[in-house]
């Protein structure tokens, strides 16, 4: 790249504050996105556009998902992880915030702080591939929910597939708000619907475990309204319809 251009490049990052990764990465290269618990030492991630974004307190990325990117599931046992609190095991920074000018975690941590990490929500982290995995937690900048009704069908204890118009997509969840429409919540799926609103809404509000053990009794894609994040790929709340009300 001629030197002229080099220079206008590094100029435009110091005036905006934004550095820009690659929208994809090989197998060999770091890639950022949002990390989900998907088995013992296990995660999987969705690789993201990522850009750096500096000026106003901590470095954050804002993370964009990637059209056509593709889901990877990473073994993270004896992998290097760097937070970004204070300590290891800390659910939320309290105020202090750990990283580097380029906006990775700097505390020194474990595989097993990753594991409590990812027992909390999804992680922001940045992934680099390597002989001794590298995995640095990141502040992400906040997302905003999407509601939206359509069809959702269980994966596994923490994760869904969520399909309306046409299209699917996977949502983890750690803990959410689940509104039913039955009598009480140990109730099989639309066993009846006395606490269906006009709309057939459910009002009942039950629990993240009582949604995970009714689901695993529902053969088949049910209807429901959820609202959902987009960016970090997190169920949040879940309404049981009663079509017919």
């Amino acid at each position: 790249m001629p030197r002229s251009i080099t220079a206008a490049v590094a100029l435009a990052v110091c005036a905006t504050g934004l550095v820009t990764t690659p929208a994809s990465a090989s197998a060999s290269e770091a890639f950022y996105g949002f990390a989900w618990a998907d088995g013992a030492t296990t995660l999987r991630i969705t690789p993201a556009k990522a850009v750096l974004v500096k000026g106003h307190g901590a470095p954050r990325y804002k993370l964009t998902p990637v059209s056509g990117a593709k889901e990877r599931r990473l073994n993270y046992s004896g992998a290097d992880f760097r937070r970004i609190t204070a300590e290891c095991r800390l659910k939320e920074s309290e105020g202090v915030v750990r990283v580097d000018g380029k906006g990775l975690g700097t505390t020194r941590c474990r595989a097993g702080d990753l594991t409590f990490a990812l027992g909390l929500g999804p992680v922001p982290i940045r992934v680099s591939p390597g002989t001794t995995k590298r995995i640095h937690e990141i502040l992400a900048t906040p997302s905003g929910s999407k509601t939206a009704y359509g069809t959702i069908r269980r994966q596994n204890d923490t994760t869904v597939v969520f399909t309306a118009g046409g299209r699917s997509v996977k949502l983890g969840y750690t803990a959410l708000s689940f509104s039913r429409v039955t009598g009480r919540c140990g109730d099989g799926w639309l066993t009846n619907h006395v606490n269906a609103r006009h709309d057939g809404l459910g009002t009942k509000e039950c629990t993240t475990s009582v949604f995970t053990k009714i689901l695993k009794g529902v053969k088949y894609p049910v209807l429901a309204k959820v609202d959902y994040n987009p960016g970090t790929g997190q169920l949040l709340q879940v309404w049981e319809v009663f079509a017919d009300a």
